[in-house]
């Protein structure tokens, strides 16, 4: 016999996805034949596996340490270099500042070293994550690789579970600089019809609505204009792959440094100059917009970043001088 308890970092979840999770080997077959046989009880009383389980609740396995050790694989961590920089913390979420070059989240199976891998062994090493624990801390916005910026990560299910609704529900605001070729208004809202070609990785942004495509609205704040250059602070209401890039490209305006909506000869302007080799693009500013809930503390709390040094040294050489 073996008794488990509850802790607030599991709780809030049916007790048959917690049984998957820590069992990770066994099937959904298996978890609902030992709850049918009362060879797992919640609470010393026969489960159905839909029951929401809360901090406190205790687990008994009437099965041998043989059998429950044979059906969970042990999490690998190996040693890894930390590139983010942490912005915020507390004892449910992570805000860290995510540098060009890292990917967020493993695209492929074997995609290794991304942001996700970086942030769970940094909690491993700060003992706030135990290999054998059945959550998973997990990043819950993403950037594109060569987009840097902040990235918000949950410590425990509840703070997932609050993330990723807060963000459903558009109550976190997101902003970005970026600097695009061309003279934009002082402010607008341009609105328009996403399309994804997965198969070349591109985006389309259409005025009217087409098979597949979803609504895009990008807002805009023009900071500063000179030499033909203007310096935006972007609000992302809605959130597609490559929206800003995107849609701002499709009224003209190129984000410099973009190798896939931008302009060849701006680009190579800058990459000769401060060998800049991807697009202009930081997700420098978040505020949480969620008033109610376990994370309404955080409630108008804002999340900035500092710009890059070699972003910023961009910046200056363009608004501070006579750019030919």
């Amino acid at each position: 016999m073996k008794e488990l308890i509850i802790t607030k970092n599991d709780e809030n979840q049916r007790l048959d996805k917690f049984l998957l999770k820590y069992m990770n080997k066994s099937t959904k077959a298996f978890i609902y034949k030992m709850l049918r046989k009362k060879r797992i009880k919640l609470n010393s009383k026969k489960a159905e596996g839909n029951e929401i389980i809360k901090d406190g609740d205790i687990l008994t396995f009437y099965i041998s340490d043989e059998t429950i050790s044979s059906f969970m694989e042990e999490k690998v961590l190996e040693k890894i270099k930390i590139h983010f920089t942490p912005v915020y913390e507390d004892e449910n979420i992570l805000v860290v500042f995510k540098p060009v070059g890292i990917l967020s989240h493993p695209e492929k199976k074997d995609d290794k070293n991304t942001l996700t891998d970086e942030i769970l062994y940094y909690l491993y090493e700060k003992g706030e994550y135990k290999k054998d624990s059945p959550f998973t801390p997990s990043v819950c916005n993403r950037l594109d690789r060569n987009t840097c910026g902040l990235i918000i990560a949950a410590k425990n299910l509840m703070a997932s579970q609050e993330i990723n609704k807060a963000i459903k529900e558009n109550k976190t605001e997101k902003y970005y600089l970026t600097v695009v070729y061309g003279n934009t208004k002082k402010e607008d809202t341009l609105k328009g019809y996403h399309t994804k070609n997965e198969k070349t990785n591109e985006v389309i942004i259409t005025e009217f609505e087409r098979e597949g495509s979803k609504e895009a609205i990008t807002k805009y704040k023009t900071l500063k204009q000179k030499n033909g250059y203007s310096l935006l602070e972007v609000n992302l209401v809605t959130g597609r792959s490559h929206q800003i890039r995107a849609h701002l490209s499709s009224y003209g305006f190129y984000l410099i440094g973009d190798r896939k909506y931008g302009k060849n000869n701006i680009n190579n302007i800058f990459s000769e100059k401060f060998n800049l080799k991807n697009q202009f693009l930081i997700s420098y500013k978040l505020i949480w917009k969620q008033n109610e809930g376990p994370l309404s503390y955080l409630y108008n709390k804002t999340f900035e970043c500092k710009i890059p040094k070699e972003l910023k040294t961009i910046t200056d050489y363009i608004f501070n001088n006579n750019v030919s």
